[in-house]
């Protein structure tokens, strides 16, 4: 009926009620939960609204889109209690509801919404404590006594449904409410107080009480103890950047004539090509798909390719080993082998090997050829994938790719399980071009060898990494930017314009 009432179509169904997860020795079943997904369109993805609550940011309001009363019936305070309840908040107005929605819709198309925040699991307690706990030196100071109900458990433990939203500037914020019901209900603090009434709630205390269900499950599937080194270590490793001063943010203005050739080479089970030739072409390059087919049979050689890409992904399902199956395919493919040695002995070619290209070139050997013993790619410490957005910072370095971003500092996405740069030798045998912004786990999420997360060759034509930079070209593939900034792309696309230009000059 709430369907009916707001419009909304219901084109199919599917039975969620039957979910097993595994584990060694053990197996939970999910509970008899019928789960529903909703989609709705986003017309523009960089009006986004984070829930974070922002310092330099207006007033925090609270709406209470169910219209009902403060009621704790199935509630997690409830289940805290080992009861169920007996009565449960609904929405009593659909009409209410419905011009809300489309209300706050037009504030975030307006940017006038800096934070918000679902109320859900929890209640207005938990949504108000997560505002503050993905940055450092932030709290806030509420107070309820604008709310008909006096009860404070109800009104910080009920789930009824709304929204916990920041502004931009009160003044417009509370003009585009008039006729909606809402209450201004604090301020953000810089200080890791959450002030409610006269109760004090201390972040860091329950920012790890959050995260320790997290914490649990993480034990179950990390080894070598790095489950607790992520439960101690992550809070304390926050994303600081350092932007190079000559980055402007501006997409870079390319002519379509003339464009130096590069390839995205690929194997089944790949994936990041669309990402990776994208980022080449925005730099100026004319991209041509190449996938190990067209190398074994012959249709493609490499001699009019100056910049080759090999990405990332899961190469034949990484079946023997990251990478190991598709360096075979190089090895004992007779055409493909001799187009790719070609290409490495020519002067005039660059390459960037990331993720399951890394691994390749590394199993290659392509990096430092002049070693006698060679690195190679391990498994994560953790003996798990590692998914995550951290920072790199990039050292002196010849990379041809990277040297202007020197001294830099920069946010970028991992995702790997064989990513551990496994050094043999000392580490002024290799040009280490950037390492990761912590030694430590998690933000190293691998153990690398000198906390590697970026090689090159001698020469600097060659660069190898794990982080996916052609995946953090734009600011809004960052999980974290700097909300001063006002960029079209960021700093990592100069690695691939830095290349053109090179290839433009020989």
């Amino acid at each position: 009926d709430f369907a009916i009432e707001l419009g909304i179509n219901i084109p199919t169904g599917k039975d969620s009620l039957s979910m097993k997860q595994k584990y060694p020795n053990d197996e939970v079943i999910a509970p008899g939960t019928v789960i529903i997904s909703a989609a709705g369109n986003c017309s523009n993805i960089t009006k986004v609204v984070e829930p974070v609550l922002q310092k330099n940011g207006g007033s925090i309001y609270y709406i209470n889109l169910s219209q009902d009363d403060f009621k704790l019936g199935g509630s997690s305070f409830a289940q805290t209690q080992n009861k169920i309840g007996t009565d449960a908040p609904t929405i009593k107005n659909a009409t209410f509801f419905k011009h809300s929605f489309n209300t706050i819709q037009d504030l975030i198309k307006d940017r006038q919404i800096v934070a918000g925040h679902d109320i859900g699991s929890g209640g207005l307690i938990t949504t108000l404590l997560e505002m503050c706990f993905a940055d450092v030196n932030l709290g806030a100071t509420i107070s309820l006594d604008a709310f008909a109900e006096k009860d404070l458990v109800k009104i910080l433990f009920s789930e009824n449904i709304g929204l916990v939203l920041q502004a931009k500037d009160n003044v417009a914020f509370e003009k585009a409410l008039s006729g909606i019901e809402y209450f201004k209900i604090g301020e953000v603090i810089n200080s890791e107080v959450l002030t409610i009434q006269n109760l004090e709630f201390k972040i860091q205390n329950y920012r790890d009480t959050w995260f320790e269900t997290s914490f649990l499950l993480d034990q179950k599937q990390s080894r070598n103890n790095k489950a607790q080194e992520r439960f101690d270590n992550y809070k304390n490793q926050p994303l600081n950047y350092k932007f190079p001063n000559h980055f402007t943010g501006k997409l870079p203005v390319i002519s379509n004539t003339n464009r130096p050739k590069a390839a995205i080479i690929r194997e089944k089970g790949s994936n990041s090509e669309r990402e990776m030739a994208n980022a080449m072409y925005l730099a100026g390059f004319d991209v041509k798909d190449v996938h190990m087919t067209d190398l074994i049979s012959g249709r493609e050689d490499l001699k009019d390719i100056q910049f080759i890409g090999a990405v990332g992904g899961f190469s034949n399902s990484d079946v023997l080993g990251s990478a190991k199956g598709w360096a075979g395919a190089f090895l004992y493919n007779e055409k493909a082998k001799t187009a790719l040695q070609d290409f490495f002995k020519r002067e005039d070619t660059l390459s960037v090997g990331i993720c399951n290209g890394c691994q390749l070139f590394m199993e290659l050997e392509l990096v430092n050829p002049e070693h006698e013993v060679h690195g190679k790619m391990k498994h994560n410490d953790s003996q798990k994938h590692e998914s995550i957005f951290t920072s790199v910072k990039v050292q002196e370095n010849n990379s041809v790719m990277l040297k202007t971003l020197t001294g830099t500092t920069l946010g970028v996405w991992v995702s790997h399980g064989e990513g551990k740069f496994h050094l043999p030798n000392e580490e002024s045998q290799y040009n280490i071009v950037a390492k990761y912004g912590y030694e430590s786990y998690p933000a190293n999420p691998n153990g690398s060898d000198y906390n590697t997360a970026m090689l090159c060759d001698k020469t600097g034509r060659h660069l190898v990494m794990m982080p996916h930079i052609e995946r953090s070209t734009f600011p809004w593939n960052w999980a974290h930017y700097p909300t001063d900034k006002k960029d079209e792309v960021s700093p990592w696309l100069e690695a691939f314009v830095n290349a053109r230009l090179w290839i433009e000059k020989v």
